[in-house]
């Protein structure tokens, strides 16, 4: 079968991305990531002294002459919405900005969808990794917080091995859980393996991607001759003058649906995955850290194979390209003898990492993802900071995209790109994106008012969520009809304390009184059913006629506080919480009250009026906490005592009261040595 014949036929194997987000440098979002990419802006920060040394930096080796002050800075990645996810303020301050940022965008992806975060498909898996941090680091040498909230606690909130479990566990996704780890290639091998795990029926909706935030400080880089670091800051992939790379930070997660299932539910199909392969290196290289031609080309034979396609119909290749000359040399070597044969036409060429630098667990995210809108945009982004391609590049097939350009559609093929990833240790993977399918617009009933429902956890934030909203009602170029909106309002999103409401009959009326509602204004429009969300009651929304379907809207514009992170050096940028004094009747109350208020990180003594799971109390805590009544009161504490419908003050007596009566239990030890013999 020719590539022509097969490009429409064999799409029973193709996996449809439905969903996806993600923060660059320079980028908060996929919106401001695409114009960053589309106008070749280079988002890897270069820093000053006072700023590099206010966050902790040496100050004589910022000031030697090989220090290069520039990194791909995450912003903001040491906020975190805490409460949302169920977490107290002390898991929150433990907890490593990776598992943070990789939960809020997992909700987002889920947003953008078109499903309800916490009501995603039945049988959702998870397939995600990150990257080292130091965080975790020093949250494993650091006694202090294993004495307040427990050596296993600690573990679970900053080992990557928990990033995937994390995520089903506070979303109720219910399918396989599995954090991946193959180095710089991890989120593209997690993308790898949620296909295959697609396509074999283990689930039925995937999360894949990765993150990388090795320090949420300011720093920058020694410069070693021979290393993998450029000299100056800069990242120039397939470039005579490429010297090195660029150490990046990201986040980026994509929802995966088997094509078939993501047409018939009427979700928002962003790219087709066509086919993808994974290989190693083996020995046959010449070292561990260096790459391999041989297993590269395979790895894109192979999933042009699994495509069902020759190699020669891709248009655009997104590689590795991390601007390392080595690297450069045989990725280039590896991909020219993969598309040359049967390519009469130069296949365009790309990095992003001459972007945001190399976002090491995640770059293949950022690299997958940019494929996607350029797709999407039927554009073509630069390789930014090149300006003399490497002359091997004229015997190949592929040319260097360095200029902002069409991507030109053909007839009888749809638009396609491969997009590759490389791990140091050797695992190559290659993954062939297709266009989404073209998008038919229906004819709907006459126009008539529906409710648009809105919500978010504070005022602030529901005036963004209207703004954000009336926005791309105003500026959608793709027909959104307002029925569509509507279901995915009612479907597709989390229903939050402060609400709001407004009636419209078109995009354009609804973008008015959004707008109006963003800027404070009341809308006289009434409805019944707006009127009970308005009063936070379970509403059952009326069937809105025709076919209706999932639509992108923007996603919850997440506002939460900085918790810092740990750090090894330098300033601290997470203090321990100060323990508040209750107002205790004896020495005792007093000791047992302090505890629970530090274990479950409580304002002040008030909160001793609900009970243990209402104060954000969870399992482990319970376990901690248990273990320091033991060993700091000298209280065997039944863990059954925490399941128990009373407030902790009452909690607080009866511990007390076991105290006085020499009461004690065996069960802590014996849960105690589970948990041991499980980790």
């Amino acid at each position: 079968m020719t590539t022509e014949e097969a490009a429409p036929r064999d799409m029973e194997s193709a996996v449809a991305v439905v969903g996806m987000s993600g923060r660059f440098p320079g980028a908060p979002d996929l919106e401001a990531y695409w114009a960053n990419l589309r106008d070749g802006v280079c988002s890897i920060s270069t820093f000053t002294e006072k700023e590099l040394l206010a966050d902790g930096a040496d100050e004589a080796e910022v000031r030697g002459a090989a220090y290069v002050p520039a990194q791909g800075r995450l912003a903001d990645a040491d906020r975190f919405e805490a409460d949302l996810f169920g977490f107290n303020g002390t898991e929150a301050a433990a907890l490593d900005p990776q598992h943070r940022v990789l939960l809020e965008t997992a909700w987002s992806a889920l947003e953008d969808a078109g499903y309800a975060p916490l009501d995603a498909p039945r049988h959702t898996g998870v397939y995600v990794g990150g990257g080292p941090t130091e965080h975790a680091l020093a949250a494993g040498t650091d006694p202090a917080l294993a004495a307040s909230i427990g050596d296993l606690q600690v573990r679970i909130l900053t080992d990557r091995e928990f990033l995937a479990p994390w995520i089903s566990y506070r979303l109720g996704l219910d399918g396989p859980s599995m954090t991946v780890q193959t180095a710089c290639s991890t989120s593209l091998t997690a993308v790898h393996l949620a296909v295959q795990a697609l396509l074999l029926g283990e689930c039925d909706a995937a999360l894949a991607g990765g993150v990388a935030i090795g320090s949420v400080r300011k720093q920058g880089y020694v410069h070693y001759q021979g290393g993998i670091f450029s000299p100056d800051g800069r990242c120039r992939p397939f470039d005579e003058k490429a010297a090195g790379t660029v150490p990046g930070s990201g986040v980026g997660v994509l929802v995966l649906r088997r094509l078939q299932d993501a047409l018939a539910d009427g979700d928002p199909v962003r790219a087709i995955l066509r086919g993808t392969a994974v290989t190693n290196d083996g020995s046959g290289k010449v070292g561990f850290t260096a790459p391999g031609v041989d297993q590269q080309t395979a790895a894109i034979t192979e999933a042009w194979s699994a495509a069902g396609l020759e190699p020669s119909a891709a248009q655009y290749l997104e590689a590795h390209g991390t601007g390392t000359e080595l690297g450069d040399r045989i990725e280039l070597a590896a991909a020219s003898a993969a598309f040359a044969p049967g390519a009469d036409t130069g296949i365009a060429l790309g990095s992003v990492k001459s972007n945001i630098g190399h976002a090491d667990a995640a770059a293949g995210a950022a690299a997958l993802i940019k494929t996607i809108l350029m797709l999407e945009h039927a554009t073509l982004a630069p390789t930014v900071d090149v300006t003399s391609p490497v002359a091997a590049l004229r015997d190949s097939p592929l040319r260097l995209v360095t200029q902002a350009r069409e991507w030109p559609g053909r007839p009888g093929l749809p638009r396609l790109a491969g997009v590759t990833s490389v791990g140091i240790g050797g695992t190559n993977v290659h993954v062939v994106v297709q266009e989404a399918p073209e998008h038919r617009s229906r004819a709907g009933a006459a126009p008539h008012p529906v409710v648009l429902p809105l919500s978010a956890r504070t005022q602030s934030q529901l005036a963004l969520v209207a703004d954000r909203l009336a926005r791309r009602l105003r500026e959608a170029d793709d027909a959104l009809r307002l029925a569509d909106v509507a279901h995915t309002l009612r479907t597709g999103r989390v229903g939050m304390p402060v609400r709001a409401y407004v009636v419209a009959a078109d995009a354009r009326e609804a973008s008015d009184r959004l707008t109006a509602l963003a800027e404070g204004r009341r809308d006289t429009v009434t409805d019944p059913l707006g009127e009970a969300w308005l009063r936070g009651e379970e509403v059952t929304w009326p069937a809105l006629d025709g076919e209706v379907r999932r639509v992108r809207l923007p996603a919850y514009p997440f506002a939460g506080e900085s918790y810092g992170a740990l750090t090894l050096r330098g300033p601290a940028t997470a203090a321990a919480p100060e323990v508040p004094s209750p107002a205790p009747e004896d020495e005792l109350d007093a000791r047992v009250a302090a505890l629970a208020i530090e274990a479950l990180d409580l304002g002040d003594a008030a909160a001793l009026e609900r009970s243990y799971f209402e104060a954000g109390g969870d399992s482990l805590t319970a376990v901690h906490l248990a273990g320091r009544l033991r060993d700091e009161v000298g209280v065997d504490v039944p863990i059954q005592l925490f399941l128990e419908p009373i407030t902790l003050r009452e909690m607080t007596a009866r511990i007390v009261e076991m105290k006085r009566n020499g009461a004690a239990d065996g069960a802590l030890d014996a849960l105690l040595a589970e948990f041991e013999a499980e980790s």
